[in-house]
């Protein structure tokens, strides 16, 4: 599958890649397996997405933040390696969502990125394994940051 053509069949406009914010690497590969550090959503401006699920933004608002998020791990994904199409298969997410203290669908707001993927990716390739939690705060006050691991192509 030829998932440059995906993106631009899906009419899926990546936001600008951001410089790290701190000490690491956005993505790390090991053998045949890429590792992304937890990425923040952001509007198409590169802007972030700030606010608490639960407080500033409901359920599908939230959703739409981790959809955001996917967009800039795909957005990192092309531009550390050259094309998304060197992608084989999503193996794992991790979700962390910025909620309030007695909110509790954090499966489902990850859902907003998972789904992304598995447009991108296809049912077999676009899902893997995941986990979602709800913490008490993110970096920026950001609703989401998610972490990704990928398989190459070898």
């Amino acid at each position: 599958m030829d998932y440059e053509t995906k993106i631009i069949q899906l009419q899926l406009q990546l936001p600008p890649v951001s410089a790290p914010k701190g000490l690491y690497r956005p993505l790390v590969i090991v053998g045949n397996l890429a590792y992304l550090s937890g990425h923040l959503p952001s509007h198409t401006d590169g802007s972030l997405i700030q606010g608490k699920v639960g407080v500033e933004y409901n359920l599908e608002e939230g959703k739409l933040a981790a959809r955001a998020a996917g967009l800039a791990i795909l957005a990192t994904l092309r531009h550390e390696l050259g094309s998304l199409n060197k992608i084989k298969r999503v193996v794992k997410l991790l979700g962390m969502v910025n909620a309030a203290p007695d909110f509790d669908k954090h499966p489902y707001v990850i859902n907003g990125c998972s789904e992304l993927l598995q447009e991108v990716f296809g049912t077999e390739n676009g899902v893997g394994a995941r986990s979602a939690i709800g913490v008490a705060g993110l970096p920026a006050n950001c609703p989401v940051e998610i972490e990704a691991i990928f398989e190459l192509n070898d």
